[in-house]
């Protein structure tokens, strides 16, 4: 618990100047550039042709259709980058491929599923009082050495758990 506690204390500028930039990044930022955006537009652009006056007589009324065109349209775009783009996926990839922890637990859950999955088997084969064949026995056997001796050579360090990953995904993709 000491050591855990003290990584914690060690760390906490970088912490800190991590929590920084997500509060300005994702909220501060992100509400100064639409004020501003919003201010500038109407002050610069709409404010000086006549024709777009008409439409936006003042800015509180260009804000409010602004925003009601705007919110749907970005949430439309949103919703295209997350699920019919590659940008995504493409995103998702480099942060697993950055983070070791992350790698880590992607690799820890396909192993989990696929030993969970065996031992259903047996668990069902054994309820109905039938005993595993030669065949099954040995093939849990190479499971349990294939997995011990994966999780005692990998590390944070070396690229065994990424390597698990891409592997597994291209074997998915086939």
């Amino acid at each position: 618990m000491e050591k855990t506690f003290f990584i914690v204390k060690q760390n906490f500028h970088f912490r800190s100047w991590f929590y920084f930039r997500m509060g300005w990044s994702t909220y501060f930022a992100f509400i100064v550039a639409a004020i501003n955006t919003l201010t500038v537009t109407y002050f610069l652009a709409i404010e000086r042709y006549p024709e777009l006056s008409a439409i936006f007589p003042s800015f509180v009324q260009y804000v409010l259709i602004i925003t009601a065109i705007g919110v749907p349209l970005l949430i439309l775009v949103g919703y295209l980058h997350y699920k019919r783009t590659l940008a995504y996926r493409s995103e998702t990839d480099v942060i697993i491929e950055s983070n070791p922890y992350q790698v880590r637990n992607v690799v820890n859950n396909t192993i989990n599923v696929e030993l969970s999955l065996k031992m259903f088997d047996m668990l069902l084969k054994l309820s109905k009082n039938q005993k595993l064949t030669e065949n099954e026995i040995e093939e849990l056997d190479k499971a349990h050495k294939k997995f011990v001796d994966f999780n005692t050579s990998r590390s944070f360090i070396n690229k065994m758990d990424i390597d698990f990953v891409k592997k597994n995904i291209s074997k998915h993709n086939e």
